[in-house]
């Protein structure tokens, strides 16, 4: 574990560090997000946070590569396939936030990310059904696997991450979860130890770390799609590497979706939901299913009562209670290990819709539209009055008074 700590430390200092530069930089280049009906920010911030993170990425891929421990994995080309394709992403992902660039075009660069992960051998082998049999996927399925797998994450990443905060808490939890199984796989002869996956989890993990004093609430610096793009992609290439590569059932499996490559979708649940009913919403709507709305889960918190930072401590619980339920039973082999979990998931929920500022807020909402009524029905009693008032109104604005 020392190694992957050295690997953990650099990608975080990296990150933290280079974030000062990349906030000037961000601000003499114009890259900054004004407040709009599409934020929930008041003031200008800097963007393209995600240029320290991948300059954080790039250190620590090279530490690990000069590090004994790691001497096998850097023997294969999947490295070189991870860091070229996150190259990509993060050009792509930085055009947008300095000039926004169209959904198909964005599309587009994650189709060629994910496509030189594929030619580079970062992708799928086997997977799981539940209540079947391993499925062996074929070459000629496997890029287009590949493309899907890392589209739905980069993406679901993308839209969680509308609050300071929150993107990176999130994948913070869920690589280092998603690191532990890895690990636990390799130790348990699983997995082989040329294996690039809880690698690319500890950096990810580490350049959220890193970036989290920059982007907690109130934020001086956002990661932009540069970085939640690039986020997506570690994520991706390493849930692929880890649950795409052992056929092989392990202590803990008790469940059907503790089957390897079903850990992604508890791990990294709260995004990948957020994403399913975004997708459904704008569906129904017909609104395009890249349109913006402020529907997501984190503007559903806030509305309810909950300000900025409480929202996003509701869902970093909520992605740990989900790591918690697929990881503790790899270590207790018992299925009971999910009932605390379940426990913990009850209360989390009760706390979200019963909290002293929910109530408030109702209480609130209430008075208000008793009063909206109150006035209504005043103005449909006396609609002469409603006029006078309304006349009233008028002549001491054209008086100045």
């Amino acid at each position: 574990m020392a190694g992957y700590g050295v690997v953990l430390a650099v990608a975080a200092v990296t990150t933290w560090v280079l974030g000062f530069a990349v906030r000037r930089l961000a601000v003499r280049f114009g890259a900054v997000v004004l407040p709009d009906g599409r934020h929930v920010h008041q003031l200008p911030t800097p963007t393209a946070g995600g240029a320290a993170m991948f300059g954080a990425v790039l250190l620590a891929m090279f530490v690990a590569s000069q590090m004994g421990q790691f001497g096998e994995v850097f023997e294969s080309s999947e490295p070189l396939g991870v860091v070229v394709a996150a190259a990509v992403i993060f050009v792509v992902g930085l055009v947008d936030d300095v000039r926004e660039v169209s959904a198909p075009a964005k599309l587009a660069g994650q189709v060629l990310a994910g496509s030189v992960l594929s030619f580079l051998g970062v992708t799928m082998f086997y997977f799981r059904v539940p209540f079947l049999d391993i499925v062996s996927i074929s070459p000629d399925m496997a890029p287009l696997l590949t493309v899907l797998w890392l589209a739905a994450i980069a993406n679901a990443i993308n839209l969680i991450d509308g609050l300071d905060g929150l993107a990176a808490g999130i994948v913070a939890i869920a690589a280092a979860a998603f690191f532990i199984y890895g690990d636990r796989l390799t130790n348990a002869g699983l997995l082989p130890p040329d294996n690039v996956g809880p690698l690319v989890a500890v950096v990810a993990c580490g350049i959220c770390i890193g970036f989290l004093p920059h982007n907690v609430h109130p934020a001086r610096m956002f990661m932009g799609d540069a970085g939640s793009m690039l986020l997506g992609l570690l994520m991706a290439a390493s849930t692929m590497m880890v649950g795409g590569r052992t056929a092989d059932q392990f202590s803990g499996q008790t469940y059907f979706f503790f089957a390897p490559i079903f850990i992604p979708l508890f791990v990294l649940g709260v995004p990948i939901v957020d994403t399913a009913f975004a997708i459904v919403r704008r569906s129904v709507r017909r609104s395009g299913i890249s349109a913006p709305d402020k529907e997501h889960l984190h503007h559903r918190l806030m509305r309810l009562g909950h300000g900025h930072r409480r929202s996003v401590v509701i869902l970093w619980a909520w992605t740990a209670i989900l790591s918690g339920l697929v990881l503790l039973p790899t270590f207790t082999n018992e299925g009971q290990a999910v009932i605390p979990f379940a426990g913990l998931g009850l209360l989390v929920a009760l706390y979200t819709l019963f909290h002293p500022g929910v109530r408030q807020r109702a209480e609130e909402e209430a008075e208000a539209r008793a009063e909206a009524d109150g006035r209504l029905a005043a103005a449909a009693a006396a609609p002469e009055l409603a006029d006078v008032v309304e006349l009233a109104d008028r002549r001491r604005e054209a008086d100045g008074s």
